[in-house]
């Protein structure tokens, strides 16, 4: 009996583990994951990513990836940011990856940029002391759909002066492939491959990520983890739907075969918000 067991439990292994292998050698650094580890604590890579977005030469002093900000708020929305990196004269970005036109709404970058602003002023300086900020789209195809490579947005008034606020929103055409800068870069960031990058800082932190065992690893953990964290919230949708419907906390942990108290944090959650 306990034999037979292993074996199953083996073979469902060894099937996971060709498809996370999958996973990781059809990865883009457009892919959640990969973009995570490769620009995680990574400056130079940062710093190339913003050069060439920005056409000039940045001093990066810090980068990390799935960077958390709190609403203040306790029933605010926070945010989760895909790369944020710090210049050394205090400017702040955000630099989101997103495949999916539907995330990449220009009233999240206003949101985001706006959460930005909140972390860098301290207690005590004047207004004029804030210094500017950049929220970046790189998506997957053409937002807007007018065959620009790159699009930038600030506030300006209906005569078109420009209201100097500091603020800057910027989406980049994913599926751009200039024989420029922003065209090879954009190239490298669709590059499921480990060799043909033209920027070297990419490739070596690609092929760490794909070929290089401890970063394989390091690869295969947060996929499983990403995994886990959907299932999560997936259960958390289903809790509420049912609750909402009108049924108790112990009717949908039966229901569903859980733990009634992963139901009541679910409910206590609705009744925050509500």
């Amino acid at each position: 009996m306990y034999s037979n067991e292993t074996k199953v439990t083996t073979k469902k292994k060894s099937k996971e583990d060709e498809e996370l292998g999958k996973l990781i050698d059809s990865a883009t650094l457009m892919n959640d994951t990969l973009m995570t580890k490769v620009f995680d604590e990574n400056i130079p890579a940062t710093k190339l990513l913003l050069d060439v977005i920005l056409d000039r030469d940045t001093e990066i002093i810090t980068a990390k990836a799935q960077w958390v900000i709190h609403n203040a708020s306790s029933e605010g929305h926070n945010i989760r940011l895909d790369i944020y990196a710090k210049e050394a004269n205090g400017e702040a970005f955000d630099c989101e990856i997103q495949r999916s036109s539907k995330e990449a709404h220009p009233r999240r970058a206003r949101f985001y940029s706006s959460m930005m602003d909140t972390r860098m002023l301290k207690a005590g300086e004047s207004y004029d002391e804030l210094r500017d900020s950049y929220v970046i789209f790189i998506t997957e195809d053409d937002y807007y759909e007018k065959g620009q490579p790159i699009y930038c947005y600030d506030r300006k008034c209906n005569n078109g002066d420009n209201l100097n606020d500091g603020s800057h929103i910027i989406y980049v055409n994913g599926a751009y492939r200039g024989d420029d800068s922003l065209g090879k870069l954009m190239q490298d960031m669709n590059n499921a491959g480990t060799e043909g990058f033209n920027y070297k800082v990419l490739e070596d932190g690609v092929r760490h990520f794909k070929e290089n065992e401890k970063g394989r690893g390091s690869m295969r953990d947060l996929i499983e983890e990403y995994a886990q964290e959907r299932a999560k919230e997936k259960e958390s949708d289903i809790i509420s739907k049912l609750l909402s419907k009108g049924k108790d906390a112990e009717e949908v942990a039966d229901l569903l075969d859980i733990d009634i108290d992963v139901v009541k944090s679910v409910e206590e959650g609705m009744l925050v918000n509500s």
